[in-house]
């Protein structure tokens, strides 16, 4: 089979989509990652040991499974409790669920790095608890953790073809629609291994400018 540059400008808008859902969905699950992250990262500081306990267990659990199977619990098996959900939703809602579990960790190393001597200075100012996270603790962990961040969310971006085993209709899912209607897999899946490579280059830039802009910060 030889490369068909007319039957790649024929298949490229539906391609396009997909790469803007790909990315639209990325972009959702990242900031869902980050805050459920930060959600579990501080609950299992809770000095509630029932609450820290339970959270801690579920991160394990999710951290524990394959993200495919979470997506197909959430897709395919909460409508039977009444939970229907939109693929995109659903989708967005796995990748931040499974990657928050890691972010967690990122935000649980940060918040360990920050000197004991600035909880005892806070604690000296009277701060209230939330004063304190909010004020004194959280400004200065999250600083360093950013680069950690940024590669968890490459590594979310490089996951999205899952989403098409949940019809997502994101960049995999429409090479695929693409080349069973054709019967070419040539082009479609070399364009969407190029996509991929484009941006996670891109992506790979900026990550490396978030390591020398904060991966040296005092926290």
């Amino acid at each position: 089979m030889e490369w068909d540059w007319n039957f790649v400008r024929q298949i490229m808008p539906a391609l396009v989509e997909g790469v803007k859902i790909t990315i639209l969905a990325s972009v959702l699950g990242s900031i869902l990652a980050a805050i459920v992250g930060l959600a579990i990262a501080l609950a299992r500081r809770s000095p509630h040991r029932l609450v820290s306990r339970s959270v801690g267990w579920f991160a394990e659990f999710i951290r524990g499974t394959p993200l495919l199977v979470q997506l197909y619990f959430i897709f395919y098996v909460l409508p039977d409790i009444g939970i229907l959900l939109p693929p995109l939703v659903a989708g967005v809602i796995g990748l931040g669920l499974h990657y928050g579990t890691y972010t967690a960790e990122v935000y649980r190393a940060g918040i360990d790095n920050v000197p004991r001597g600035q909880w005892e200075a806070a604690k000296a100012c009277n701060l209230s608890a939330r004063q304190t996270w909010t004020h004194v603790i959280i400004p200065q962990a999250i600083p360093p953790m950013i680069p950690a961040l940024a590669n968890y969310f490459i590594s979310m971006f490089k996951e999205t073809p899952l989403l098409s085993a949940i019809t997502v209709l994101e960049l995999m899912n429409q090479a695929k629609i693409v080349a069973n209607t054709y019967y070419r897999y040539l082009e479609p899946i070399t364009l969407v291994g190029a996509f991929f490579l484009a941006i996670s280059l891109i992506a790979v830039v900026l990550l490396r400018w978030l390591e020398q802009r904060y991966g040296r910060m005092e926290p």
